[in-house]
């Protein structure tokens, strides 16, 4: 009880202790002082790129000019902080941020003296100097003094030695530790040995004489001469310092990295702050990307050819690992320093797996469902082949792996334009986003606009079964901007539908595999597909395996078109070219069919038209469906008719003799299909004519008329009054008809076979034009002619 008593009269007597009270009163002006003048440490840096490994991609200069590079506490070495901070401040860890021992030493030798022969700034306090440098006078001392104890009391000694080492001055615009290792040695400070640590320890104090590159051996035996202290302090072993000793001095002015210049000037204008940017790119496979881009756009550009650019996408991380913007970014005059892979150009073809896959997973179609590949008019809009060749009747798989037009169009109106609009919106293509209420039944031959960026994301949607994420171009390290963080993914296509189209993508028997390659090169393994804008001005090749998803541009930032210019013989190559230096004899295997709770399975179908087998399909084969979800449609490419015995006359039920009449199965071929096979001359079995004594009337709800494709409904047409023109009338109508019969504004006008041209001279005003066939069904356009 007594001690208790006694120990408050103590702490009574101690709070009223003048040293106490000096002690707190100092402490409160202290923390006044530091909340009202906080300290700045805020240094403008230079930007650094590195690559996975760490290395150096590219610097920028800071905002000052300066060649001021960051360096992480990681690079700081246990030899690197040994020396400096036996040079510069053996007591830096254990003092305040001011060594009042080596301050007393200090003026002791001054005032003995009479002029400043040593100093007693510590580490810390040389800092603040670096921070804002000030004249050397009293007052000026005593605001260092205050700064340092500010710096030690918000930071830790290793940051505040990071710091310090950040702000080192070694002439000219060179600051930082860092920035001299990479300048003048070529390397980071990780990396550099004793003798060359050494001598960046040594050129601060003395930054206008010992200068790198101009005066190496007095800078060497400055360096040699403080080892020797190294060694009497047995700061490193005998065998060290003897080794660093003997070291020759290598050092001369280097030029800043500036490798993966597109990335670098897109990273840093997205993390404004951030002085070091650890990029996702593998330097090796970066400089293997550019060297070959670089060397294949030297071939093609006697085709006046300029420009090429090549995203490599990691399919497992979805991280890029290539990033070639332009074939050459020094080259000003075809425009070297465009960002190819965030330009803005039409994708040609390359957007019809995502369409297919669409409709896979619709059940629209399974990869033989037959497509029709022959003219047509889509209301006005009338595409072609990129051979100028029709095929007929062909499956969905080969008019995808052959590219052709036709069908894609058809799919499209069929899928309906919003579909796939609203796919690609989901897939963060911007231009789309933008366009979207203006795209029609063009886009999916590339009457759009799309980046290789979006379009090789796209395609390593297709690689990791249908999933799409966003790329990844740094490290999770680092804070990523809203542009570059990586969502949870969107799932665009099911996976059963990814490997539908990739099985189709893998086909090398095409028209896109560049001429003679397969005799003359090693063909990769992958799924790919081309693309070739209008005019020729962009050629595109994109192509996934397991391990990497690749994705080409060729073409000229100007737009110029090349006649030369195409996805199969321009940019293929470069893909293949690519996939072979890169991952040759991928080790990673191939896409396998899904497994997991999958609705992929096989069926018997009839090859005529990919539906289930009918009355008349003898030669089953089997193909791919998505169970629950591939339409079951009973296949119907042949009808049976009934006819007399010689087949001249047919009957339906009504006029159908009580006998003398013979079942038979004629082609049920579709009005396009049969207009197709008339205007090329292709025999095929027609049906005959009905029976002409039938008194049954035709036309039944439900039944359509001649599909009238020229003119246009809805559509103005201007003719000159003086020389009007003619204009023609044609339609396409099913197998069983014979005539049809053409009215103008309700009057007829001529009867003809239904693969036959009409021609008539129109007049001013509204037109009505009919088409009516041999059954009683009939179709209605209407138009408007004006005078020009």
């Amino acid at each position: 009880m007594l001690s208790v008593e006694k120990s408050k009269i103590i702490t009574k007597h101690l709070w009223k202790s003048p040293v106490i009270k000096t002690g707190l009163a100092a402490l409160l002006v202290f923390f006044g002082l530091d909340f009202f003048f906080p300290t700045n440490t805020t240094v403008p840096y230079s930007t650094l790129i590195t690559a996975r490994d760490g290395s150096v991609l590219h610097a920028f200069l800071s905002r000052d000019d300066k060649w001021r590079m960051y360096a992480e506490l990681d690079e700081i070495t246990p030899p690197l902080r040994d020396a400096i901070l036996f040079k510069e401040d053996k007591y830096f860890y254990y003092h305040p941020g001011f060594n009042p021992i080596a301050m007393l030493r200090a003026a002791a030798r001054n005032l003995l003296t009479g002029r400043r022969t040593s100093g007693a700034s510590t580490i810390t306090m040389q800092t603040v100097r670096l921070l804002k440098p000030r004249d050397r006078t009293y007052t000026n001392k005593l605001i260092e003094l205050f700064r340092a104890v500010q710096l030690e009391v918000h930071y830790s000694k290793n940051e505040i030695l990071q710091l310090y080492l950040n702000l080192l001055p070694y002439g000219g615009n060179i600051e930082g530790l860092k920035s001299a290792s990479l300048l003048y040695f070529g390397k980071l400070p990780v990396l550099l040995s004793l003798a060359e640590l050494t001598t960046l320890t040594i050129i601060p104090n003395r930054p206008s004489s010992l200068r790198l590159g101009v005066h190496n051996e007095l800078v060497k035996r400055e360096r040699n001469r403080w080892l020797v202290r190294f060694q009497q302090a047995s700061l490193f072993n005998e065998q060290t310092i003897q080794d660093a000793r003997n070291e020759p001095l290598d050092a001369y002015r280097r030029e800043a990295p500036q490798r993966a210049p597109h990335l670098a000037y897109r990273l840093r204008t997205e993390n404004p702050n951030v002085p070091v940017i650890h990029a996702t790119l593998n330097l090796t496979i970066q400089t293997t990307a550019e060297q070959v881009v670089e060397r294949y756009a030297n071939r093609i550009r006697a085709f006046n050819i300029h420009n090429s650019a090549v995203l490599v996408v990691d399919n497992q991380t979805r991280e890029v690992v290539a990033y070639v913007g332009s074939a050459d970014f020094t080259n000003s005059f075809d425009g070297g320093q465009v960002d190819g892979i965030r330009a803005i150009r039409s994708p040609g073809s390359a957007l019809k797996p995502i369409l297919y896959g669409l409709a896979f997973d619709a059940g629209v179609i399974t990869p033989k469902t037959k497509l029709t590949d022959v003219p047509t008019n889509f209301g006005g809009y009338e595409p072609d082949n990129y051979d100028r060749r029709f095929n007929g009747p062909v499956t969905a798989e080969f008019a995808l792996a052959n590219s052709l037009n036709i069908p894609a169009v058809a799919l499209l109106k069929e899928m309906g334009t919003s579909t796939l609009v609203t796919t690609l919106k989901n897939a963060r293509f911007s231009a789309i986003k933008q366009q979207a209420n203006q795209l029609g039944l063009s886009m999916i031959l590339g009457g759009c606009g799309v980046t290789l960026e979006e379009m090789t994301r796209l395609y390593a949607g297709l690689a990791n079964g249908g999933r799409w994420a966003m790329l990844n171009f740094t490290l999770p390290s680092v804070p990523q901007t809203s542009v570059s963080k990586q969502p949870d993914g969107v799932s665009l296509l099911s996976p059963e539908a990814a490997y539908l189209v990739t099985h189709t993508l893998t086909q090398i028997t095409r028209p896109d595999l560049p001429n003679n390659f397969d005799n003359s090169y090693h063909l990769p393994r992958i799924a790919w597909k081309t693309g070739t804008s209008y005019g020729r001005r962009d050629a595109w090749s994109i192509g996934y395996n397991q391990r990497y998803t690749i994705g080409v541009w060729v073409g000229n930032f100007s737009g110029v078109g090349v006649p030369e210019l195409s996805g199969a013989n321009t940019a293929t190559p470069l893909l293949f070219q690519l996939f072979n230096v890169l991952d040759y004899n991928s080790p990673t295997g191939w896409f396998r069919t899904p497994k997991e709770a999958s609705t992929l399975s096989m069926r018997v179908i009839c090859p005529e038209t990919g539906d289930i087998p009918g009355e008349f399909c003898p030669n089953p084969t089997t193909d791919y469906y998505i169970t629950g979800v591939s339409r079951y449609r009973i296949c119907q490419h042949r009808k049976a008719v009934l006819t007399n015995p010689s087949a001249t006359v047919s009957y339906c039920v009504q006029c159908r003799p009580d006998s003398s009449f013979i079942r038979r199965s004629y082609p049920n071929l579709s009005p396009e299909l049969a207009s197709f096979y008339q205007s090329r001359h292709v025999p095929f079995e027609s049906i005959p004519p009905h029976n002409p004594a039938c008194e049954r009337v035709f036309g039944n709800e439900g039944q359509t008329g001649p599909h009238i494709t020229s003119l246009n409904d809805g559509s103005e047409y201007f003719i000159n009054p003086a020389q009007p023109a003619e204009m023609e009338l044609s339609c396409q109508a099913p197998n069983d008809v014979q005539l049809v019969f053409w009215y103008l504004n309700d009057k007829l006008y001529r009867r003809a076979k239904p693969s036959e041209a009409i021609f008539f001279k129109p007049t001013p005003g509204t037109l009505k034009i009919s088409c009516a066939d041999d059954k009683g069904r009939n179709s209605d356009i209407r138009v408007l002619v004006k005078n020009e």
